[in-house]
């Protein structure tokens, strides 16, 4: 039986939880989730569980914040005076938007305030501060 490690391909099926038990992610009406272990591309406590697992196993595991998107960053939070918000964007508390970062790129952003003389944006990852549950199945691995 083939176990999963670093460098391995795995294709998974995942069902991403809150504590609260609310799912925000999930595979199970799509196709299995592809990665390789171990080349940084998902986040770490994920990476890490998946290690060492068999095909055709399950597993529950909690991720703590520090392996999944980190803690909520203070220097994440932009105030934009309202005479540099365009006339055609009317900001609302919860409303997502897209800034350019530094380097060009879209960043998603979500409007936490809103006053006469300023919009507070978040730009922390929408799971930043937060432990997560993944049930993860293995379904494949490949060397």
């Amino acid at each position: 039986m083939s176990v999963a490690s670093k460098g391995n391909t795995v294709k998974v099926h995942y069902t991403g939880k809150l504590k609260d038990g609310t799912v925000f992610d999930s595979s199970a009406e799509r196709e299995p989730l592809e990665f390789i272990v171990g080349d940084g591309k998902m986040i770490k406590g994920f990476d890490s569980a998946v290690q060492g697992m068999a095909e055709g196993d399950d597993k529950s595991v909690t991720i703590p914040c520090a392996e999944a998107y980190g803690d909520k960053r203070d220097d994440m939070m932009l105030d934009v005076p309202v005479e540099q918000v365009p006339p055609e964007i009317k900001p609302e508390v919860g409303m997502d938007l897209s800034i350019q970062n530094q380097a060009g790129q879209p960043t998603p952003v979500k409007v936490v305030h809103v006053d006469e003389q300023k919009i507070t944006l978040d730009a922390n990852h929408p799971l930043a501060g937060q432990d997560l549950i993944f049930d993860i199945k293995l379904v494949e691995v490949n060397a």
